[in-house]
């Protein structure tokens, strides 16, 4: 990564991009598209999300990232299953050789071996209620990633949890607001099918939401697509 410059000023344009997108998924899927742009040595790139002891791949570049994703949480180790299991680990990684940590994960390695790949990195995103991931980057070449790569990795890494957090509470947002339209239209067509007040509309809804153990919204939203009680 000799042009340092020119990186920053892509760095620049993409911490702009990334804010731009739309959904979480399109800003995902910019942060594992601009790691094979941007990162030398990189041929493909995912964030594992690991809720649990379940594994999920979010915006894979290439097969092989669901491919090793599946294959760490079958075997329940590798280094992206370590990276988003805790925020107290080790929060980076490189590995130059997949072929020299055989003994620190004996089931995974010669699987990934199996899978064509000969070098990674990851690293730590997020660490929010049980929800944790890690970026990951891989090459098909053993010692792909210099330093200079491991850093331009950190680099993106860094605004890629950024964007991530500011997508994810934006599209919270949206879906509260969009939860207390649907319930204040609930209520309104309670208010007039039974000549309720406000406050005896929403009690109707809560009691049976209660009773029947399902979410208020999802209470709102039959009234809402029936016209009238559950």
């Amino acid at each position: 990564m000799e042009d340092w410059r020119g990186f920053a000023q892509q760095m620049a344009s993409l911490a702009r991009d990334l804010l731009a997108q739309e959904s979480v998924n399109d800003t995902l899927k910019r942060i594992t598209g601009s790691a094979t742009e941007l990162v030398e040595g990189c041929d493909a790139a995912g964030i594992l999300i690991l809720r649990g002891h379940r594994v999920q791949s979010l915006a894979p570049t290439d097969q092989v990232v669901v491919d090793s994703d599946d294959l760490q949480g079958r075997v329940g180790e590798g280094p992206c299953f370590d990276a988003a299991r805790t925020s107290e680990g080790q929060r980076q990684f490189r590995i130059a050789d997949f072929t020299d940590q055989a003994r620190r994960w004996p089931e995974y390695v010669p699987a990934a071996r199996r899978l064509g790949l000969g070098s990674m990195m990851g690293f730590l995103l997020f660490t929010e209620d049980e929800d944790l991931g890690a970026l990951n980057l891989y090459s098909y070449r053993p010692g792909a990633f210099t330093e200079a790569s491991e850093l331009a990795g950190w680099l993106l890494a860094s605004h890629a949890a950024v964007a991530f957090s500011s997508a994810r509470t934006h599209a919270q947002m949206q879906e509260a607001i969009g939860t207390r339209h649907t319930i204040g239209e609930a209520m309104g067509i309670l208010m007039g099918s039974r000549r309720l007040t406000e406050d005896q509309a929403f009690a109707v809804l809560r009691r049976y939401s209660q009773d029947h153990n399902v979410k208020l919204r999802d209470i709102a939203r039959q009234v809402c697509e029936r016209g009238g009680p559950p």
